[in-house]
């Protein structure tokens, strides 16, 4: 199992999908990454030589932001905007989606699960004598 950028990459698939592991690698990137560091694409990650690994490690540190620096980055630009209490800022310290996103339904994954709150009485019941 390779090691890049502090990450242990599955060894059983390409190359080109288990760079995806790495926080801040996508599918664009990782291909980039690779015929940068003059890789072929479709070799396994467990078939790769020690030397083709140090290549890709060295390329990804160079022009990449990833893994905890890049999480930092993220961390910091959020804090950033709740500090000065922009509408982003307050939407994130409120757990709602910051995007424009509906919110009437859907959102179960920024507002977490259902909390049911019970419901007025019926009209017939209110107008009881």
């Amino acid at each position: 199992m390779p090691r890049i950028a502090g990450v242990d990459i599955p060894a059983d698939k390409r190359i080109e999908f288990s760079l995806r592991y790495i926080y801040g690698i996508g599918p664009k990137l990782a291909v980039d990454v690779l015929k940068e560091a003059q890789v072929e694409a479709g070799v396994k990650a467990k078939d790769l030589t020690e030397e083709e690994v140090a290549r890709i490690g060295s390329v990804i540190d160079r022009n990449y932001v990833v893994e905890g620096r890049l999480r930092r980055l993220v961390q910091s630009n959020v804090a950033r905007l709740r500090d000065i209490r922009c509408y982003r800022g307050m939407r994130h310290r409120a757990h709602l989606p910051a995007r424009g996103q509906r919110t009437r339904t859907n959102a179960r994954t920024r507002k977490g699960p259902k909390k049911t709150v019970a419901g007025k009485k019926g009209v017939k019941e209110m107008h009881r004598g």
